[in-house]
């Protein structure tokens, strides 16, 4: 699996507008073959930053099925209005990963019940 990494610095006075053409563009994207999902999250510092993170299967699923496809053409004329610099994109391979225990409801509960008597 490829993890797209891209981020998006987007006019300040246009991030409402540019969340609502991203959630129509989601659907364009996520119908391109090798797609697995995607992520888009605001900067905390700096409000006007995002950073999209795509999973594709293959490399060439983004650089080749997606940006050579009808489909992107849709995605460039919704977003790329909204982007100050053009966005820098990069793509990553998994080397190391690990993941926090899930979390159990029931137990966290009952620790909290336990903690107030």
């Amino acid at each position: 699996m490829i993890l797209e990494v891209a981020i998006l610095d987007v006019i300040p006075q246009e991030t409402r507008s540019f969340e609502k053409d991203f959630e129509k563009a989601s659907s364009i994207i996520s119908r391109i073959k090798g797609y697995r999902d995607h992520q888009l999250q605001r900067c905390l510092e700096v409000p006007s930053r995002y950073i999209l993170l795509v999973n594709w299967e293959e490399l060439e699923d983004h650089t080749i099925g997606f940006r050579q496809s009808a489909g992107y053409q849709d995605w460039k004329s919704l977003l790329h209005k909204y982007y100050d610099p053009f966005p820098t994109v990069a793509h990553y391979e998994l080397v190391y990963s690990r993941t926090a225990a899930p979390i159990d409801p029931v137990a966290v509960n009952q620790k909290s019940n336990e903690n107030q008597q």
